[in-house]
């Protein structure tokens, strides 16, 4: 992944090394994205410009960005990687154009040639893009159907647009930002005799799960093959890589499976980096997700990497953290610490990728408090709210932890064939329970349907891990990295935060949407009013469902009854 930047409709009055220079300021502001190289594009004639910090992970020697093409002038800066792009040459383009560098991206261009705007809908990868198309004098954005690629959209004060992978580049110009919609293209139309500049939203991704139809499947065995296929081929995907990787390992379901299915796959056909495969953890000292990692470390063979921090050092990152997530969310700051520190160790490592297994609890209805789901109904469309939201939450802190080192996460459970697959599936194979013993009594486990996938009951053939991490209870990040971290943040806020501030906060924020209801969400909420001033609006919250009986309204897994250690 990479950092893009485009400015659209200039009408300011400064020449143009002036805006350049502003141009490249603004750019540079999120230069931890790309630290590889940088390049930009103006069209000073038709006040268009584009810019490029890239982060190197295909085509290393040969795919820096913004590509120009001079045959067919159309200027493309992408923040992605497109998993299909030697199928789509091949198949799709067959064989019709010959690449000008060795960037997985480029396709876009031809692609773009060929079919216009709808060639969005046959890229398969995660990406937001620009393309600016001289002839036609119109600017195409696009941003991948779950948005696991941050983008933002602006408009100032004098009618121009504004495209940026974080905010912090909108900011000091635009009087108004936007998260922009996944799922979704921009057509802008460039016409410099207008004050406001044309443009159209399109929804090209369409899901088949986007409804509230549940799929109801015989047998266990008809769908767990096809889980166990599909996302084996969602990781083997997501392995098109030029540099060192690894798999970010907490030794809880998703990212066990993930290594396993890694490991599995690099015995089989070996990488350039070799066969041995690298896994990361990190967490307090004693921490439960340190002991799970180090077994399922230990079970797969890879060369593990454990780190620990302090509650104190990840309290000292808070405010560098808010300013690289731009959120002032609970849980998403919660569950980003330890990530964020993480992800600087393993840069250092001269790692450049690495593999992570957001998206199973939202697609598998994997958090604790979906246990208390009055019905299949309900436990469904919860589900697939909390997908179509995981680009404001999951998503954002997945990417935005790691690139705020310049390190690349990828997610295999949020490609688009595996969620058209899983999402349907009948919440009662989602939930259910394990009958293992009848002399014990049993309880439903989250994501059944996803550990029975990867059990293996035959002998002969190797597990993909323990019993005792697959059928593991969900323990959210921010719970599994040390239950002490919350716990050592909510004191830390406590004194931070005076009763009588916390008692005023309703005439604080009497103009705000979203007032602050404890210590700790005003603490952060305070950060970010600092480094980003009345930006409220693009801040949702990850909140439980709390009109479902017996939901907390803290998001940690812990404040759910149902947690083994519930506090």
């Amino acid at each position: 992944m990479c950092g893009i930047t485009a400015f659209i409709g200039h009408q300011g009055t400064e020449n143009l090394d002036q805006r350049r220079k502003h141009f490249l300021e603004l750019s540079k502001r999120i230069r931890h994205r790309g630290p590889d190289w940088n390049g930009i594009y103006i069209n000073s004639e038709n006040n268009v410009l584009i810019s490029h910090e890239r982060l190197a992970i295909v085509g290393v020697s040969q795919g820096s960005q913004p590509i120009v093409n001079q045959q067919y002038n159309y200027v493309l800066s992408v923040n992605g990687e497109i998993y299909n792009y030697q199928e789509l040459y091949e198949h799709v383009l067959h064989n019709k154009y010959i690449p000008e560098t060795q960037s997985d991206c480029e396709v876009i261009i031809f692609l773009y040639h060929e079919f216009g705007p709808s060639c969005v809908k046959m890229l398969d990868g995660i990406f937001s893009f620009v393309l600016y198309d001289i002839n036609q004098n119109r600017v195409l954005v696009s941003r991948d159907p779950i948005g696991v690629t941050p983008c933002y959209f602006g408009k100032t004060s004098n009618g121009e647009l504004m495209i940026a992978s974080e905010m912090k580049v909108l900011d000091t110009d635009c009087d108004t930002i936007d998260s922009f919609p996944p799922g979704h293209s921009l057509m802008i139309n460039v016409d410099n005799s207008k004050t406001n500049i044309d443009y159209k939203y399109e929804k090209y991704y369409e899901p088949l799960w986007d409804s509230t139809q549940i799929k109801l499947y015989e047998t266990e065995e008809e769908i767990t093959s096809q889980i166990n296929h599909s996302l084996t081929r969602s990781v083997e995907k997501r392995l098109m890589c030029d540099v060192p990787f690894g798999v970010l390992l907490s030794g809880g379901l998703d990212s066990s499976l993930v290594a396993s299915i890694t490991s599995r796959l690099m015995q089989n056909k070996k990488t350039m980096w070799g066969s041995e495969l690298h896994t990361f953890s990190i967490g307090l000292k004693g921490a439960p997700d340190l002991k799970y990692a180090k077994k399922v470390a230990i079970f797969l063979k890879t060369i593990h990497h454990e780190f620990h921090f302090t509650e104190q050092e990840g309290i000292d990152c808070l405010e560098d953290l808010i300013y690289h997530l731009e959120t002032y969310d609970v849980t998403t700051i919660r569950a980003s610490t330890p990530m964020f520190l993480l992800s600087r160790k393993i840069k250092s490592m001269g790692i450049k990728m690495v593999l992570s297994g957001e998206g199973a609890d939202e697609i598998y209805g994997g958090y604790l408090y979906f246990h208390n789901a009055p019905d299949s109904q309900e436990f469904h469309d919860e589900c697939v709210s909390r997908v179509k939201n995981l680009h404001h939450f999951d998503c954002l802190r997945a990417n935005k932890s790691t690139m705020a080192w310049g390190l690349e996460a990828r997610v295999p459970f949020l490609d688009k064939s595996f969620m058209e697959l899983s999402i349907p599936i009948d919440p009662n194979m989602k939930l259910a329970s394990r009958n293992t013993d009848p002399q014990t009594e049993t309880k439903k486990i989250e994501k059944y349907i996803l550990r029975k996938a990867f059990e293996v009951s035959n002998s002969d053939s190797p597990k993909y891990l323990p019993d005792e991490i697959l059928w593991r209870q969900k323990e959210q990040f921010s719970d599994g990295v040390g239950y002490n971290w919350i716990d050592s943040l909510k004191e830390y806020v406590n004194q931070e935060i005076s009763d009588d501030e916390l008692s005023q906060v309703s005439d604080t924020y009497k103009d705000s949407q979203d007032i602050p209801k404890n210590k700790e969400e005003l603490y952060y909420r305070k950060i970010f009013d600092r480094l980003f001033d009345n930006r409220e609006n693009s801040v949702p919250r990850w909140i439980p469902k709390m009109n479902w009986d017996g939901v907390s309204y803290d998001p940690s897994g812990r404040a759910q009854k149902v947690h083994d250690q519930n506090t």
